[in-house]
């Protein structure tokens, strides 16, 4: 993501091309509610806002890092899933190849979720600023903060599907057990943005 223009990014994503898919899209998803996050951070400081500046500064600092973090999560991603398309390659004309095939794709699922756990992982620490944001953020930007928390959740939502779909192909006990166990907490985290959402709707006079 960090050389190549939005425009042709998207290009990519709606080509017919195993990669970028749907576990990039839930990170740029995330990446851009830690943006609009930080804008909303940024507008809290200032002589106006001194007793709550330094909260956040702090808040913006992490919010950029996670940010970053989510943009990694974007080529992590694709490059996973480009694995998975690359194990469903191989041979199968022997018993041999068949299995090593079939380790190949077992493996390269296994760490195909990986990503999708990870920014389920960012989008829960944003929806966590965004609930304080929607308290002491600046209230002339405070829909900005529902719609940070809605591309959370848009994130997390994303996150869940894919993490599943991975899951859904593994043997491995242990393994499913794991990525079961985060969706669930991800279906948690969701109920979270949406109540921030709804926090700041009735601020704004519509709930």
């Amino acid at each position: 993501m960090d050389n190549i223009k939005v425009t042709d990014w998207l290009d990519n994503l709606a080509a017919k091309t195993p990669a970028p898919g749907g576990g990039a899209v839930a990170a740029l998803a995330a990446a851009v509610a830690a943006a609009q996050l930080g804008m909303v951070a940024v507008y809290t400081t200032g002589p106006k806002w001194q007793d709550r500046e330094v909260q956040m500064q702090e808040l913006n600092e992490q919010l950029a890092l996670l940010r970053t973090e989510a943009l990694a999560l974007v080529q992590a991603d694709t490059e996973a899933f480009a694995k998975v398309g690359a194990a469903y390659q191989l041979p199968k004309t022997s018993d041999v190849e068949t299995a090593a095939r079939s380790a190949a794709i077992q493996k390269a699922l296994a760490a195909a979720a990986e990503p999708p756990v990870q920014t389920a992982k960012v989008a829960e620490l944003l929806v966590e600023i965004a609930a304080k944001l929607a308290h002491a953020g600046n209230p002339n930007v405070i829909s900005d903060v529902a719609v940070g928390a809605a591309l959370a959740r848009s994130a997390l939502e994303a996150a869940i599907v894919n993490i599943e779909i991975n899951e859904r192909e593994l043997v491995d006990a242990a393994a499913k057990h794991s990525l079961q166990s985060a969706a669930q907490h991800a279906n948690e985290i969701i109920l979270k943005a949406q109540e921030v959402i709804k926090t700041v709707r009735k601020q704004i006079g519509n709930v």
